[in-house]
């Protein structure tokens, strides 16, 4: 996908294993069509920011939601919510935390920050594609985003 085309669902995350399996889950519901995926939150940051290599594409060309992941290099998961959330300009789009960590303070922090939701990644691969599959359904086909 043209990296300037309005997508769908910015995907951030920095596993290969876990960004494959959400991919082909979303793809199983052809919802994966308009999906933009980094691996960094570096780089989820100047995509939503329109900086660096994405600076000729619009801020107000929002993706409809994030998929989130906390433990991410250069930038971490909750320090891109805090930016997001802090900006007027992209503090509605719908932020989804999808990851491993079950620990309280990061529930916690990230719901203080103003996430959307918080889902924990499932570790059998069934489960996996089932609740990522039911993730994107909701968030691009039953959620009513603000314009």
């Amino acid at each position: 996908m043209d990296e300037m085309e309005a997508i769908d669902i910015l995907f951030v995350e920095d596993n290969p294993r876990d960004a494959e399996l959400t991919i082909r889950a979303l793809k199983k519901h052809s919802l994966a069509n308009r999906l933009f995926h980094v691996q960094d939150g570096a780089e989820a940051l100047d995509y939503l920011l329109a900086r660096g290599k994405y600076e000729s594409r619009e801020v107000e060309n929002s993706p409809k939601v994030v998929l989130l992941d906390l433990k991410l290099p250069k930038v971490s998961g909750l320090e891109v919510l805090r930016i997001i959330k802090a900006d007027e300009r992209l503090r509605t789009i719908p932020v989804v935390v999808v990851t491993s960590s079950t620990e309280d303070p990061d529930i916690r922090a990230a719901y203080e920050l103003g996430v959307n939701s918080y889902v924990i990644k499932p570790v059998e691969f069934d489960a996996f594609v089932e609740a990522m599959s039911r993730l994107g359904l909701y968030w691009l086909l039953v959620n009513h985003p603000m314009k």
